[in-house]
């Protein structure tokens, strides 16, 4: 985490990954479609707002709940025990004989509890808003906390849990948020990452639609498609990345397999707008993340963008991209995008993007961006890979971009175990 520091007890490494994505529900299967080019993105129908599209994950919710436990808690409640579990099984850990008091949960969300208010008060409707009707289970299903909770109540986590609103930088928020405490000494085993279960609550689309912000496309497959002249928006997704992170000294000590080791990472704020990103503060962010990982643009060999596929969104962040990258003397970064294949996944955006580039530091390759069909001249960055993967000569350093509403930008560094 310190620039040059060899202390295993400094570096912080991950050994677990799970995931829900609208297109797979395993990290392999989610790398064998970005590769293949398989979208997500599905026609999708939401109360108020009628027809649209959206990104839905289609996991089993009852592999690790009873179907009590899912009625009583909420969608994104049940994408992170999802996840959770499926890494915990993934790193390898004895969980039976694991002290859970010196596990932490740390996810990253944009909105939480919305989904189900709007339910509650939709029912009310049908029974001429009396209250007696409202479900008891509304509190607990949306207090701030609630996804993080619900995977220390499934897992009988006693360390520390809680959420991290940073908009749609939230996935990147929770990793470095688990790594920070890792270093602090706050825990031993970090659950961190972020879920979304944004395309339950007809508030996101509609708010979407009236900025003119809400993507449409006659074929559902090719609706989200950053960088592209003919983009007109954001498709809304649901899903769930969560990683084991763990002090290098203790994988070791156990025999982890490692995936990567985070060695920078960076947030900042725009302070310009509420929506409109800001270029030079995504800059600083990309920079000072390269400064604290003690490396330059040169030595990354992947930029996975946040570009959500909306006009203004994606001109600005390939400005920044060009400012950090642009003078790497021939050596510039292979630069893609995840949204093009799932949409925007939200409070999971960070977090499954990722893990959608971590199997580059295995096979080599930097998977595309797909529906580029004509590139916009001012999203022009260099190396851009559209369309098809890209053989590299080695992937020892990803970059990952995930900037959010009301100016938060992060930026994380992971590098080749």
């Amino acid at each position: 985490m310190i620039a040059g520091s060899t202390s295993d007890a400094q570096r912080i490494v991950i050994t677990g990954v799970g995931l829900t994505a609208p297109n797979a529900n395993s990290l392999a299967d989610f790398r064998a479609a970005l590769l293949a080019g398989k979208s997500g993105v599905r026609s999708y129908e939401i109360r108020y707002v009628g027809a649209t599209l959206a990104g839905v994950c289609d996991f089993e919710e009852t592999r690790y709940q009873t179907r009590k436990e899912v009625r009583r808690g909420t969608r994104a409640g049940s994408i992170g025990v999802y996840s959770a579990n499926e890494a915990i099984r993934d790193a390898g850990l004895e969980w039976d004989t694991m002290d859970r008091s010196r596990v932490g949960v740390y996810l990253g969300v944009t909105e939480h509890g919305n989904v189900e208010t709007e339910n509650e008060i939709y029912e009310l409707t049908q029974f001429d808003y009396d209250v007696k009707y409202w479900s008891h289970h509304h509190n607990p299903r949306t207090v701030a906390n609630n996804p993080a909770g619900e995977v220390s109540l499934n897992l009988g986590i006693t360390g520390p849990h809680y959420t991290i609103g940073a908009a749609c930088a939230a996935g990147n928020a929770g990793l470095i948020q688990g790594a920070q405490m890792l270093l602090l000494g706050d825990c031993d085993v970090a659950l961190a990452g972020g879920v979304s279960e944004s395309v339950r609550t007809f508030g996101i689309f509609a708010s979407f639609k009236s900025q003119g912000a809400l993507a449409e496309h006659v074929d559902p497959h090719k609706a989200s498609r950053p960088f592209d002249t003919g983009r007109n928006g954001i498709v809304v997704s649901e899903g769930g990345c969560i990683y084991v992170l763990e002090r290098l000294e203790r994988a070791k000590a156990r025999g982890a397999k490692i995936y990567g080791e985070i060695v920078g990472y960076a947030m900042n704020s725009d302070a310009s707008d509420f929506v409109m990103p800001n270029a030079q503060r995504q800059t600083e962010c990309m920079n000072l993340a390269l400064r604290r990982a003690g490396m330059s643009a040169s030595d990354v060999d992947i930029v996975s963008t946040h570009a959500t596929s909306t006009p203004s969104g994606d001109v600005q962040e390939s400005l920044a991209v060009r400012n950090v990258f642009q003078a790497c003397n021939g050596k510039a970064p292979c630069v893609n995008n995840t949204k093009s294949f799932i949409g925007h996944t939200m409070g999971a955006a960070g977090a499954l993007e990722l893990a959608g580039n971590l199997p580059a530091f295995d096979d080599g390759v930097c998977h595309a961006t797909i529906n580029v069909d004509e590139l916009d001249p001012e999203c022009q960055v260099p190396n851009l890979v559209t369309n098809e993967p890209r053989e590299t000569r080695g992937v020892e350093v990803i970059l990952n971009n995930s900037f959010g509403m009301l100016g938060t930008n992060s930026a994380l560094i992971v590098k080749k175990y």
